[in-house]
């Protein structure tokens, strides 16, 4: 048996991509309203009846506010500001800085630009 939760966290952030072919839209400095979607998973629950308590993912909102909301990615992250590299860089530094009890993981982190786009990393077990 295992249990899934998420929590979403927003952000204001802005982009250019490079090596896309001359004249895309993305190749010019844009902006997002970005979400980012962690999701947990963990084979009990707490005494409490939790995977976690989401108050403890509050450090992933911080993180996201004080390094990305309204910054240059090209700046905040050392890898082209994709969707797919954003959520990896998000869920490695989730991985090492959330602590999390012995019975959860992280399983993903889901990035979207937009409602109708996102993009997820998930480590290979």
């Amino acid at each position: 048996m295992s249990f899934r939760i998420g929590k979403r966290f927003t952000f204001e952030a802005a982009h250019q991509l490079s090596g896309l072919p001359g004249g895309h839209k993305c190749g010019r400095l844009h902006g997002h309203s970005y979400t980012v979607e962690v999701v947990l998973t963990a084979t009990e629950l707490s005494e409490s009846g939790f995977v976690i308590d989401f108050a403890n993912l509050d450090p992933i909102k911080r993180h996201l506010a004080e390094h990305f909301d309204h910054q240059p990615l090209n700046e905040a992250i050392d890898i082209e500001p994709t969707s797919e590299n954003l959520a990896r860089v998000l869920f490695e530094w989730c991985a090492k800085n959330v602590p999390l009890p012995a019975t959860a993981a992280i399983e993903a982190v889901r990035v979207s630009e937009t409602s109708a786009t996102w993009a997820e990393y998930r480590p290979c077990h």
